[in-house]
């Protein structure tokens, strides 16, 4: 990347003045040094990825991929120097090509520019689109070097799936039919993309807490015995997992209260 720019920021020309949109809808001044106002500018990215991927048909592990990819990014890196929304694009384009579900870069501008400027129409090919373009794929190799190339990421969502399989055939068919357990586990773990916490915690420990959290708030209770019904089914989580999981899920409800 040496050759085309110092971070991801280097476009020039119309390309620039694409992003500067971006910045201005998404506010994100580009000179932050707050911790706390980079919180905010992080999840609101992070809603732009899902958001933008639901729009491109994408489906939920490949745009969990996409956040992954933008917060390991970000990790040790500053959104002052590096253009978190062209990271977001670049990593949803990459994130495509990691879960087999090719993305046309061509379909992530647009609907990325759409995004934003929800009245305008698609954006020409001209030079603006072009320079666009080329900075999502350089970026995308500039994610990758970042990374040392460590792209593979195991996500809690086999893992809850075999979970309510399992705690399903724990309760009684009709409690189960009436609560909507699984839709909230489901979108609880959803919504731990949106900050760090998809990368600090095991992803085991993250379903199983999405999982407690969601029979926890509809009242649903397994039968007991010797051991935890989450002791059974994960064997290394402990209480104290959990808890810290759910604590950085209701920071995340929190923050997107002071992000409307």
């Amino acid at each position: 990347m040496e050759g085309t720019s110092q971070h991801a920021g280097g476009m020039e020309g119309s390309s620039r003045l694409a992003v500067a949109g971006m910045r201005a809808a998404g506010n994100w001044d580009g000179e932050t040094t707050d911790p706390a106002r980079d919180t905010k500018t992080h999840f609101r990215v992070c809603r732009f990825i899902m958001e933008t991927g639901v729009k491109l048909g994408m489906r939920s592990v490949p745009v969990a991929s996409a956040c992954v990819l933008y917060h390991r990014f970000f990790q040790c890196l500053s959104v002052s120097v590096y253009e978190p929304y062209l990271v977001a694009m670049s990593s949803l384009y990459l994130a495509g090509k990691l879960e087999e579900q090719h993305l046309r870069t061509r379909d992530i501008i647009n609907v990325s520019h759409r995004y934003f400027h929800s009245s305008s129409a698609p954006l020409d090919c001209n030079s603006e689109f072009w320079d666009l373009r080329d900075s999502v794929v350089q970026c995308e190799l500039l994610v990758l070097r970042q990374l040392n190339f460590h792209v593979s990421f195991k996500h809690p969502h086999k893992f809850l799936l075999h979970f309510l399989l399992s705690v399903k055939a724990m309760v009684n068919r009709h409690a189960w039919s009436r609560t909507p357990v699984a839709e909230t586990a489901w979108a609880l773990l959803r919504d731990c993309y949106h900050g760090p916490m998809c990368i600090r915690h095991e992803p085991q420990h993250i379903a199983i807490a999405t999982l407690y959290l969601a029979l926890l708030s509809y009242g649903v209770e397994l039968p007991t015995g010797g051991r935890e019904w989450w002791q059974v089914l994960c064997e290394d989580v402990t209480r104290a997992h959990i808890d810290a999981v759910i604590s950085d899920l209701l920071q995340l409800y929190d923050l997107e209260a002071k992000c409307i």
